[in-house]
């Protein structure tokens, strides 16, 4: 089992607080990392990476700082940025043997670990094909490969899904879903679609600390009460909805118009009915910045 313990991590630049006093423990399985732009999510995942180092607090790994550990900690690491980009011209195959080569793994070690890999990802079979004629899922899969060499027990995934169509998003989060059964995953994204599917819990985040940390059962609870649905035929009503309430959705049918929104008390419109709350539905209420009318 690995134990991931982040306490009172808080980074600095000047007076902006870009992680303030975050305190989290996280352990096997795949964690949702959930915020606006600008929440601090980046500066958190760089911390846990070494790739910046806290203003204060410390962050332990089975119950020893990682100052302490250094390489050892770092050898733990697999780091995805969101803009991870391969040489084109090499294929999945040689790219892969360059990066097994940086990681100090050589020989039938490296080659049998570099075929498991593109056989996990599901790219064994254009592994001598340009990197550079990959679509956008194969090349985040080459990434994930690429990532996992070295055995990481960290991995740190910043938008892995972006800009991905939905087949290869679902592929995507099918794999990470396969290999986080002995590793702790950050998955950080805007598509809440993918917390929603494999993470066991979601940490969200805003204005640089954590605002709430739960299963989707224990965050979804909290919203219990706040989201409705109204319909109406009336156009100066749906302007009048929207100006009034945090409004999700609009859905326009033949005869009437109906619209999802969130409230901490029912609305005053006849057509109006408490619906089961959503994750989109979270995302609008915490973070919502633009529409910050009567909830």
């Amino acid at each position: 089992m690995n134990k991931l313990e982040i306490k009172n991590l808080t980074k600095t630049y000047g007076r902006k607080k870009a992680n303030d006093h975050i305190t989290v423990t996280l352990e096997n399985g795949v964690y949702g990392l959930l915020g606006p732009n600008g929440a601090g999510k980046t500066t958190l995942m760089k911390q846990i990476t070494t790739l910046i180092t806290p203003t204060s607090g410390e962050i332990i790994y089975n119950d020893k700082n990682i100052k302490g550990l250094d390489e050892k900690y770092r050898a733990l690491i697999g780091y995805l940025p969101q803009d991870f980009g391969a040489y084109k011209n090499f294929s999945a195959k040689q790219f892969l043997q360059y990066v097994a080569a940086l990681k100090g793994l050589s020989g039938k070690a490296a080659t049998k670990k570099i075929e498991e890999l593109l056989n996990l990802v599901g790219l064994y079979e254009v592994r001598n094909k340009a990197v550079g004629k990959f679509s956008g899922g194969m090349k985040r899969r080459v990434g994930i490969a690429q990532v996992l060499l070295n055995d990481p027990k960290i991995l740190v995934l910043d938008e892995p899904t972006a800009g991905l169509d939905p087949q290869e998003r679902a592929r995507f989060r099918n794999l990470i879903s396969r290999i986080s059964k002995d590793k702790i995953i950050i998955l950080s994204t805007h598509i809440i679609s993918d917390i929603e599917s494999i993470a066991k819990e979601t940490i969200m985040i805003k204005d640089g600390a954590i605002l709430m940390k739960g299963t989707h059962q224990d965050i979804l609870q909290g919203m219990e009460g706040k989201v409705y649905s109204i319909k109406t035929t009336s156009e100066d009503e749906v302007y009048e909805i929207q100006n009034k309430y945090k409004t999700v959705n609009i859905q326009r049918g033949v005869n009437d118009v109906e619209l999802r929104i969130i409230s901490n008390k029912m609305p005053p419109y006849k057509e109006t009915k408490d619906v089961e709350p959503k994750f989109e539905d979270v995302y609008m209420f915490y973070f919502d910045l633009e529409n910050t009318r009567e909830v």
